[in-house]
């Protein structure tokens, strides 16, 4: 496997279309596992979210490669979505945006993430539970995972 490399920028209107195709790729593969339907994040529209909230893109290139939403919430980051497309899977992207929601809500002095995802995504759930989020309850064919972010010192403090 060969090193791919992106950039993560903050999302624009310019960006809708492209992150609607990535979203449609990274999730059409994962439509058996959810019953043949098509998931919520495939119902969505993108420009709208990226109005509402903050929306952060993957880029290789030209390419938009990657999608993550976050809304902050008064105690917690939530991660609303966040998808790569099936090309750049196993790259260690996923891995990349999930660790940079966990930069954005440490600056939004939150210290705990949440997200909601579906039992039949075991890839997902394995690679949450890798890295540290744990399951808090199931409901139906949703399974809810809390990541407690590390606290840091603040300079000067005497702990």
């Amino acid at each position: 496997m060969t090193q791919k490399s992106w950039q993560i920028r903050q999302a624009c209107q310019a960006d809708a279309d492209r992150l609607t195709q990535c979203m449609h790729h990274a999730y059409r593969q994962l439509n058996a596992a959810y019953g043949g339907q098509a998931l919520p994040p495939m119902q969505v529209d993108y420009a709208e979210e990226i109005r509402l909230y903050p929306v952060w893109v993957a880029y290789a290139g030209d390419t938009l490669v990657g999608g993550l939403i976050l809304i902050h919430e008064q105690d917690y980051t939530t991660i609303a979505n966040v998808a790569v497309h099936p090309d750049f899977q196993g790259y260690g992207l996923g891995r990349g945006l999930i660790e940079f929601a966990q930069q954005q809500a440490a600056q939004h002095g939150h210290q705990a993430l949440r997200l909601v995802t579906h039992q039949a995504f075991t890839e997902n759930i394995n690679l949450y539970t890798y890295l540290g989020w744990k399951v808090d309850k199931h409901q139906e064919n949703k399974i809810f995972m809390t990541k407690t972010l590390p606290t840091t010192n603040v300079v000067g403090s005497t702990s």
